[in-house]
This record gives C-alpha cells, structure tokens and sequence, in this order.
C-alpha cells in the first residue's frame, strides 16, 4: 500500500512451528522508497522476493529498478529474501556492522540464536556491500535520503532510518509492540534505542516491522506505550519468574502464548538487568 508520495508498504505473511507443533502466524513488512531507483527496506522471509517483484510491477515500477537494500538487521525474517533479490537485480546490499556477521554467516546466527523453521525462513548468506554507522547519511537519488540511527537491543546491529524530506521514520524491530511476544537481548539497550527515537522531532509516519503504519502523534505515543512494555516486562520477570515462566506470561497479558526460545530469550535478558530501568 502507498504510505506517502515515495514510500510504500508491503505485509508479508509467514507461519512458525514450535517444537510441539504449534503453528503461529506472524508477519513482517518490507518498505519500498521510489526515487529515481528504488530502495528496498528489509526483504522479509524467503521466496518474499515474488510477493515485492509483483508489488513492483502493479505499480508500475520494474524490480531491476532496485539499487540498494537496506537492512534493519539480520534476522531470518528481514534477510530471507535478501540473497535472492540481490541476485536478481544486481543491488548492493547495506547494513549495520554489527549485522554483518550474522547476514554473511546464517549457520552462525542459527547456533547463536536458534529459532523454530530457521531454515525455511533464510535463503542463505548474503554479501553486504555497504557497512553502515550510526549517523551515516544514505543519498537515495537528488531529494531523498536515509539518516541511520543504531538502535541496538532488539539485537546488536538493529538500526532504525529517517527518510528525508518526508520526515518518515523505519523502526525495524526496534519498538516492542504492547500486547505481542517481547523479543529483545539487551533490556537496556531496548529503552535507550527507544528514548532516542523519541526525541526525533517532528516524525509524521512510524514504520515498524512488525506493527501497521502509525501517523502523527500517535507515532510518540507508540514509543511511549513500548517503553512502559519493556517496563512491565521487567517488572513481572523480577516478580514471578520463581512461581514460573507461565505466570510471567500471564501477567504481560499473554497467557496463551507458548513459551518458545525467543521468549526465553527476551526473559533471560531482563534476568541479566535486575536494576531499575527507569
């Protein structure tokens, strides 16, 4: 869907099976920006290349017009599709330094942080052309261009993207969503990459990975809501996590949630942080 003048959203559906065989329907989003070429925001899980290339085509935009990927960061579900797409259109492919790793090496992302169906959402390594830094200015063409914010705790090398003149705000997986399955490794890095998106001025449209386009005052409210999440969470992992990991669960308002790895995960990060974070 069109979200501004050069930005357009796509949902992209995929399905996780736990190890009791419980499957969970998720979703992530790739952004296109349309300048004189097009810029691809995150990739979404493999085979997502034919879900963006017929996106592309319908609004009269050919897939060889993409130039540059910019990833969020490395995670299976925003570069699945990435090495297929490099392949196809020839781009260069950019991100984070601390993403690289995990982008150029799948088998090492997987032993350091395996998920369910790991396989079935990578397409593979990918090259990254471009190593990206904190305040690094992205020039996509003679209007537009990406300013990179780290934004580090969903995972090391998450950063988040500010699109210029249109005041345009990617997020990637950096603002927990209130309600959904915490997934972070760094508590307190979580509320300090969030405390600096809060103080970007003037932002009038949030684009998060993992939640719908937010517009105006409600995109401070949205990183307000999630640092009082990360909070809550913290709060009921110090409280509970000696009843169970279950009570926890429900005291964050997700009872019926599995308890999968990057749950546990996201847990044992608040276990490693058992100071206010305030």
């Amino acid at each position: 869907m069109e979200i501004t003048e050069h930005v357009h959203a796509l949902k992209i559906p995929f399905s996780l099976t736990t190890d009791s065989g419980i499957v969970v329907e998720r979703f992530v989003y790739s952004y296109l920006i349309y300048g004189k070429d097009v810029c691809l925001v995150d990739c979404g899980v493999a085979s997502s290349e034919q879900i963006i290339f017929d996106y592309m085509k319908r609004t009269g935009r050919d897939p060889v017009e993409i130039s540059l990927i910019v990833q969020t960061h490395s995670h299976a579900d925003h570069i699945g599709a990435t090495p297929a797409i490099k392949a196809l259109t020839g781009c260069e492919v950019a991100g984070h330094r601390n993403a690289v790793g995990w982008m150029e090496d799948p088998d090492l992302q997987f032993r350091e942080r395996p998920i369910p169906n790991f396989s079935n959402l990578i397409g593979g390594p990918v090259k990254v052309d471009r190593v990206l830094e904190d305040g690094d200015l992205i020039e996509l063409g003679e209007v537009l261009s990406l300013k990179v914010i780290h934004t580090p705790g969903h995972s090391e090398g998450s950063i988040s993207l500010l699109l210029s003149p249109e005041n345009v705000l990617f997020s990637g997986d950096a603002i927990p969503l209130v309600g959904d399955i915490p997934i972070y490794d760094d508590v307190e890095e979580v509320i300090s990459s969030l405390k600096k998106l809060r103080e970007i001025e003037d932002v009038k449209v949030l684009l998060s990975s993992w939640d719908d386009p937010v517009e105006g005052d409600d995109v401070y409210k949205e990183i307000d809501n999630a640092i009082d999440y990360v909070k809550k969470v913290h709060e009921a992992v110090l409280d509970f996590s000696s009843v169970s990991w279950e009570r926890v669960l429900e005291d964050i308002g997700l009872k019926d949630v599995p308890l999968n790895p990057l749950v546990m995960r996201t847990f044992e990060a608040h276990l490693r942080t058992k100071k206010d974070i305030s």
